[in-house]
């Protein structure tokens, strides 16, 4: 891949290293300790994990917890497990191939394709940006009164953060990164551990049962199987793999030394890993602040408006004790600090992974403030429309507008997640991308294929339920039969698209051996 980009004012044309700016930018000692080495490494698994924790997480673990107590725990566990499988996959994809997920899918797929999957990753990345634009708008409004427009149009400023920390340089973003994701989690870990939850019942709800995935009972609008689809589909997403594939190379490697590649493979899973327990654990705890934090039923408002309302409310606390800590407004405080901070975590992120997906499927870049800029105003719009139409109803059902809007936009993520988990699979299964020592072994191929399946049809088979959000609550009959068949056509071209796709990549994938057997043979 040509190095040098092809300048056109402020938009150019590339194809070279993925983020170039920041690409086998970090050193990393050699011949160092186990814990020196880790270090060294440690940070790229912080950005993913960020999108693992965002504001999109948040009322489908706290509701799951409030409707079904512990049921739902292995839910969380099981998406974690996954993320970690994928997110290794991922990493290693980029360590190995030294391209990132997108560059790959690009180099094995035609023109055309490249565009559609940039597209549709595009709106992935701005439907996660709506959930940090309402939870950055709701955080600033809760913490210091601003009125939500306002809040709104302050959360485009954000770029002006961005660009401050890119002159920084990026060690310093992932520390701060960091920061930021223990601040979230010491918010949770205080407020629970104020609850004092039931351990037992809660550490067997790890354990899963066929009850975790019934359609009965149905308890404020939600049974145990939407529930767990929710929690799934707010868990993996697709940018997350684009993201980490871009970010492991940022480590300056000789690639020409197996045994050098294979110490960044196993220190950047062990980053990984270490970074996605602590999103699990956020995860597991906002579960267990539904079940334990409040009296059962208590939050009627799931909204981040309802649960900044219940944390400040004595009579909505499950004891004595938080409930006299939140008569003092520190509970939701902590609440809306959190909130913030997971909304300036996945800002960063997502303008990242915005940069390797263009640059990767359409091989254009441009200045990452613009990108950031961009992204976020086409993000403010709905959000703008959604604050100025309710601005004049009832506060309720403003907050309700805001938080189907925030639902809704995540029917986006169904549609791009197949697109990057399929190809990544492919790509790390095969021998021709990743040599004989690092692809994918047997038992890791065997569970990709069942992660990788379980997670296409579960985002499927949950676009009905979608799809129908999208005419509310008080919905008719017709109106319904027509979400069920908007969603039925939606999965047909969902499943043609992947056809196309795999069928590309498997036709490109076979071209490329050819041409590595060519070279050896010229080689002999």
């Amino acid at each position: 891949m040509s190095d040098e980009p092809k300048k056109h004012s402020i938009i150019e044309q590339t194809n070279g290293a993925s983020l170039q700016e920041i690409n086998s930018t970090v050193q990393v000692p050699k011949g160092k300790g186990f814990w020196r080495t880790l270090l060294a490494y440690s940070g790229p698994g912080a950005l993913v994990a960020v999108g693992y924790m965002d504001p999109g997480n948040w009322s489908t673990s706290i509701t799951g917890g409030q409707n079904f107590q512990y049921l739902l725990m292995s839910i969380i566990l099981i998406s974690s497990l996954i993320a970690m499988l994928l997110q290794y996959m991922s990493s290693k994809l980029g360590i190995v191939s030294q391209m990132d997920l997108a560059q790959a899918i690009r180099a094995r797929t035609s023109k055309s394709l490249g565009i559609v999957l940039w597209v549709l990753t595009e709106l992935a990345i701005m439907a996660t940006d709506i959930a940090e634009v309402i939870g950055a708008a709701i955080a600033l409004y809760l913490l210091f009164n601003i009125p939500l427009v306002y809040a709104v149009f302050i959360t485009v400023l954000d770029v002006l953060l961005l660009l401050l920390l890119t002159k920084i340089g990026f060690r310093k973003i992932e520390a701060i990164i960091v920061c930021l994701i223990f601040v979230i989690l010491f918010v949770f870990v205080y407020q629970v551990a104020l609850s004092k939850p039931d351990l037992g019942a809660m550490f067997a709800g790890f354990i899963p049962t066929m009850d975790t995935f019934s359609q009965t009972p149905h308890i404020g609008g939600q049974t145990p199987l939407t529930g767990s689809l929710g929690i799934i589909g707010a868990t993996v997403m697709p940018h997350n793999l684009y993201l980490h594939s871009a970010v492991s190379q940022t480590r300056k490697l000789d690639h020409d030394n197996k045994e050098e590649v294979a110490q960044a493979v196993r220190f950047s899973t062990w980053d990984s890993n270490i970074q996605l327990s602590l999103a699990f654990l956020v995860n597991a705890l906002l579960l267990v602040m539904g079940v334990a934090v409040f009296k059962d039923g208590a939050v009627q408002d799931p909204s981040f408006f309802g649960l900044y309302e219940a944390l400040s409310d004595p009579n909505t606390l499950s004891n004595g004790v938080l409930s006299q800590v939140a008569s003092s407004g520190l509970l939701s405080t902590l609440f809306a600090v959190a909130l913030l901070a997971s909304g300036q975590n996945s800002t960063i992120t997502g303008t990242l992974t915005g940069q390797v997906i263009m640059e990767g499927f359409i091989h254009m870049r441009m200045p990452i403030w613009l990108r950031r800029l961009v992204t976020r105003l086409l993000s403010v719009v709905p959000v703008l429309i959604c604050v100025l139409i309710t601005s004049g109803k009832s506060t309720v059902e403003e907050h309700t507008a805001l938080n189907n809007l925030m639902n809704n936009s995540q029917v986006f993520l169904a549609f791009a997640l197949p697109f990057s988990i399929i190809p990544l699979l492919m790509m790390t299964n095969s021998q021709a991308e990743m040599g004989k020592r690092f692809r994918n072994s047997t038992i890791v191929k065997f569970l990709g294929w069942i992660s990788v399946i379980a997670l296409t049809y579960l985002n499927l088979i949950g676009l009905p339920d979608q799809i129908e959000g999208f005419f509310g609550a008080q919905a008719t009959r017709q109106e319904l039969l027509w979400a069920d068949g908007i969603a039925y056509v939606l999965i047909l071209v969902v499943l043609a698209l992947l056809a196309w796709t795999i069928i590309e990549l498997y036709k490109g994938n076979k071209k490329f051996e050819q041409l590595q057997k060519e070279g050896m043979n010229n080689d002999g």
